[in-house]
């Protein structure tokens, strides 16, 4: 990759940089610059570099990357000094910690700016020096980068080829962007770190105090074991970002102080239940990172898109059979109900069997940022403390809903009622999908609200209007926008009525009656009054239909499979899969019926059957739309042509599931003729291949069971975001018999 690369100070991160170089053989010859005799013989002594020098000009003669890896505040100084001997094609990069600071530096000093590529490595330990070396350092760590204008893009594809080389993910941001983030990050905890333990250091039984510390305090102290000469030179670098993280700080610790000493148990729940969650996100998003990097292969021809964006495939075996009780998540669409209605009533709201995946955590996570304290999830239970109507704290900031239509478009009828601004964003996914069918009727009702383009998000909902009910009649059926008209009846004046042209899941309606608000239900329409208030309950979640469809379609098509799928919602506006598979010739019985929370539900036992094509009713279509993909797997595998119209909702879900289930199953060599609003599937032979889900979950589970079926492996690509919907999937599936393996792209 390189022939001659010159690395000018040799501490951890020089010394980690030249091992890593050696041991991945990216460079002909590696030399070090060092002002100390000990460190240049120590560098030799370990093998690190090929020759080591004192004078840096002579050192990057003929060097095709020089990198950095001195103080901040000595940047300049070596800059200088070594720019006489420089090649006008040399790439330099650096890893200091402030970036603004070296970039002025490098103006100053260098004769080209355009081949320096500012860099900062997310790595360390706890001892520093020569002797603390490490050639898999930055293994799974963070790089950032940090172009400006002038930057030399073959310079800047460079060293990002480096980086990537030896495992680090490399990502890009402003200079004065990474230099507040790291400010906030980085700088502040090591200055608190430094702090506590002076502090508590100058104390006059500081001796007894560290005798009895317990780990926590060796944990957040760690830090302090960090060189504090080079800490000293980036809080000097960085001050005035530090300065005005600390005063960050400062605001929370002043709330944290109040909250004790006032013995205010709310505030202080609220803080600590906050900070677990942002901890636990942190955590999750840096595991997944690291799982997929340590699942990516060493080949340099990795495709690099997909190591960044961190999306992973299934490959399932053919054949097989399904076996035994299995039990799948809670339902979503009463989980994202749960959190909404919990947060908005008077008292403390328990709740069981909570989903926790992606899309329904986007939900709990926005009202904790609108000030609502939520205890869990631990195990599904989670404890809600309603604010009341009235009771929403303005965000901080935006309100991300991931990859989660329902919590956009639930929360724009919620958003429209409240006294203050809010903006909701998405993944890239969500910000492709519509949102102007549910912005027009709200705006209908007085909202404001402004999209992005073609009615896209971001959506921004001006506060502080006065809402006016409606009466609405739905053009296309959808339980989004019914759920979302309703929740900003609450906040109108008056009475708030929505007529269906078809009925669609009530779990909305059925979740306000058992909170105790007064509405009334009348064939496919349903009304309320604003002004009326939501008393907290207790809920029990049952099992989510739609993700217990994959393993009904999949015991139905697998010769000698019976599954038992226990405590799953029966909800009669959610049964359609029920319905469409039983006229399929599906064998399911529904055993033990019961009622949970409100919401009926039962076990379902499901054995292999012979499948035959139909024409789906129209009436089953709105009762069964989410299960549609798992049901064209069934249709592949019946005998006779499958028929569905009506459907054209499917067009807008999380991928333009008509098309991308069309697309695969042909992969498959499935005949399928596609309509605007449906498709016509001729059941056969499933061959092998490999298909793309374009980041649908459900696409992703459907086309894993119709492995089952198949002659050759199936390859799915892009299943990253199966977790939104159906946690620990891959896991389940496999206990059931499935043959799949998660596997990198």
């Amino acid at each position: 990759m390189f022939e001659r690369v010159v690395i000018i100070g040799l501490g951890l991160i020089g010394g980690s940089l030249a091992a890593a170089l050696k041991e991945q053989r990216l460079a002909r010859r590696v030399v070090a610059v060092a002002r100390s005799p000990r460190t240049r013989e120590r560098g030799l002594e370990m093998g690190l570099v090929d020759e080591v020098h004192e004078d840096a000009a002579r050192a990057v003669a003929g060097a095709d990357l020089v990198f950095l890896a001195v103080p901040v505040q000595a940047m300049g100084r070596v800059m200088a000094a070594m720019a006489p001997g420089l090649d006008p094609a040399v790439v330099i990069s650096d890893g200091g910690s402030v970036k603004q600071a070296v970039l002025a530096a490098a103006r100053e000093n260098l004769p080209d700016v355009s081949r320096f590529v500012p860099g900062h490595p997310i790595a360390g330990k706890e001892h520093s020096g020569v002797d603390a070396a490490d050639a898999e350092l930055y293994r799974d760590h963070r790089v950032i980068l940090t172009p400006v204008a002038e930057t030399d893009a073959s310079a800047l594809a460079r060293v990002r080829d480096l980086w990537t080389a030896l495992g680090a993910e490399v990502l890009e941001m402003a200079p004065d962007e990474h230099d507040r983030v790291l400010a906030e990050t980085s700088h502040l905890p090591h200055m608190l770190a430094f702090s506590l333990v002076d502090t508590l250091a100058r104390q006059g039984d500081s001796t007894e105090i560290f005798r009895y510390a317990a780990g926590g305090f060796r944990d957040f102290t760690r830090i302090a074991s960090s060189d504090p000469l080079m800490w000293h030179d980036i809080l000097m670098e960085n001050r005035q970002a530090v300065l005005q993280a600390l005063e960050l700080f400062d605001r929370g610790l002043e709330d944290f102080r109040q909250a004790v000493s006032s013995g205010d148990s709310e505030k202080l729940l609220a803080i600590m239940t906050r900070a677990n969650s942002a901890r636990a996100r942190f955590l999750a998003m840096n595991e997944r990172t690291s799982y997929t990097r340590a699942r990516q292969s060493d080949d340099s021809m990795q495709d690099t898109e997909t190591a960044q964006t961190g999306a992973g495939a299934f490959r399932v075996t053919p054949g097989g059979r399904l076996q035994g009780a299995v039990r799948v998540p809670g339902d979503k669409s009463i989980s994202h109900r749960s959190i909404m209605l919990g947060a908005l009533a008077e008292g403390v709201t328990e709740i069981q069997g909570f989903l926790e995946g992606e899309d329904a955590l986007a939900t709990l996570q926005a009202f904790r940022d609108m000030g609502v304290v939520i205890e869990g999830p631990h195990h599904g239970e989670v404890r809600v403390h309603g604010v009341g109507l009235h009771g929403l704290k303005a965000p901080a900031d935006t309100l991300y809903m991931g990859n989660s239509g329902t919590s956009m478009r639930l929360l724009m009828g919620l958003l429209a009622g409240q006294a203050f601004d809010s903006e909701l964003i998405g993944d890239a996914s969500l910000s492709r999908r519509p949102m102007g069918r549910v912005a027009e009727p709200l705006r209908g009702m007085g909202a404001r609200i402004d999209t992005g383009d073609e009615g896209r998000p971001p959506v921004r909902i001006h506060g502080g209007q006065r809402l006016q009910g409606i009466d609405y009649d739905l053009p296309v059926a959808s339980a989004q926008v019914k759920s979302a008209l309703l929740l900003a009846g609450l906040y109108a004046d008056g009475e708030t009525r929505v007529t269906e042209p078809a009925t669609t899941r009530d779990h909305t309606e059925r979740m306000l009656a058992g909170f105790g608000y007064a509405l009334e239900r009348e064939q496919v329409s349903v009304r309320l009054r604003g002004g009326g208030q939501l008393r907290a309950c207790e809920l029990d979640v049952p099992g989510d239909i739609s993700s217990a469809a994959f393993f009904l379609v999949g015991a139905s098509i697998a010769a000698d499979s019976e599954v038992v799928l226990s405590h799953v919602g029966i909800n009669p506006t959610r049964t359609g899969v029920l319905g469409i598979l039983e006229r399929m010739g599906a064998d399911i019985r529904v055993e033990n019926r019961r009622e949970a929370g409100g919401e009926p539900v039962a076990d379902l036992r499901v054995k292999s059957a012979t499948l035959r094509g139909i024409t789906i009713p129209p009436e089953l279509v709105p009762l069964a739309i989410d299960e549609f993909p798992a049901l064209f797997v069934a249709a592949a595998c019946a005998e006779g042509e499958t028929v569905l119209r009506g459907a054209e909702e499917l067009r807008v879900k999380e991928s333009d599931r008509i098309q991308v289930m069309a697309d695969g199953l042909a992969t498959l060599g499935v005949e399928v003729e596609t309509f605007p609003d449906g498709l016509r599937i001729r059941g056969g032979r499933l061959g092998g291949g490999e298909v793309d889900s374009h980041g649908d979950h459900r696409v992703a589970m459907s086309f894993a069971m119709a492995a089952l079926r198949a002659e050759s492996p199936i390859t799915i690509r892009d299943c990253a975001n199966v977790g939104t919907s159906f946690p620990g999937f891959a896991e389940l599936a496999r206990r059931a018999g499935l043959a799949l393996e998660e596997v990198p792209e």
